[in-house]
């Protein structure tokens, strides 16, 4: 039986909170400057499965900036579709010409072509959604049989033991949340195998002492998980 973990019931920062489309809309433009690659690609870098350039044809939920893009750009895929809710993000993915197609849409709700990708990827987009169920049938969805979806998160117990929301500093030099959601593990797990997903490969990151480089205020979180990789396959 699954508990509903709130992230007001950790909240250390009492931090004005806005919805996604705002605040990435407002983040935008210094986005790539504050998000550190230990967070993700450094997880997508340790993954075993898939065979990157194997896959033909990717659609990345979430896109944003396009830092996943073109990671798996340069990892040899090479059709990319790219999903995002936030126009000012994709403005900034559009001339780096990793995207085929960039679409402003839902992650749950991409009005994209089902049995379309053989590669899916979300990448710390899923702590935003009130419910991880949709985002999963969507990927499923959307995914051809032997496809990948591949989903790199903000690891829940590191949401819940630093007490801190995704968060970016406005232009008037405001710190302001962006809605957050407490995922635990066996959530994804649990809406993933509910959309009909099987699991190939999961990796953790922990603070470790590169992350201590970046953030040298974190050292009382030494060791803790912070973010987390799955790959999921559709078996058929």
């Amino acid at each position: 039986m699954g508990h509903m973990v709130k992230f007001s019931d950790f909240d250390q920062r009492g931090y004005r909170t806005t919805d996604a489309r705002t605040g990435y809309g407002e983040w935008a433009a210094t986005y790539e400057r504050t998000v550190q690659n230990a967070m993700d690609i450094a997880l997508l870098d340790a993954l075993s499965v898939p065979a990157w350039a194997t896959r033909q044809c990717a659609v990345d939920l979430g896109c944003g900036t396009g830092r996943t893009g073109a990671w798996l750009q340069r990892h040899g895929v090479v059709a990319i579709d790219g999903v995002d809710l936030t126009p000012e993000m994709l403005a900034l993915a559009e001339p780096k010409f990793v995207y085929r197609r960039l679409v402003e849409a839902k992650v749950t709700d991409t009005g994209l072509a089902a049995l379309s990708y053989d590669l899916v990827t979300v990448c710390l987009v899923d702590e935003h959604l009130p419910d991880l169920v949709p985002l999963y049938r969507e990927a499923f969805r959307l995914a051809v049989p032997g496809a990948y979806l591949v989903l790199v998160a903000f690891h829940p117990h590191f949401i819940i033991a630093s007490g801190m929301p995704t968060h970016y500093t406005s232009a008037t030099g405001e710190p302001v949340a962006i809605e957050t959601h407490v995922h635990l593990l066996s959530d994804h797990v649990t809406a993933a195998l509910t959309a009909g997903w099987t699991l190939c490969e999961m990796k953790e990151r922990v603070i470790d002492n590169e992350w201590l480089a970046l953030k040298p205020k974190w050292e009382r979180l030494r060791h803790h998980p912070i973010s987390v990789a799955f790959v999921w396959r559709k078996t058929g």
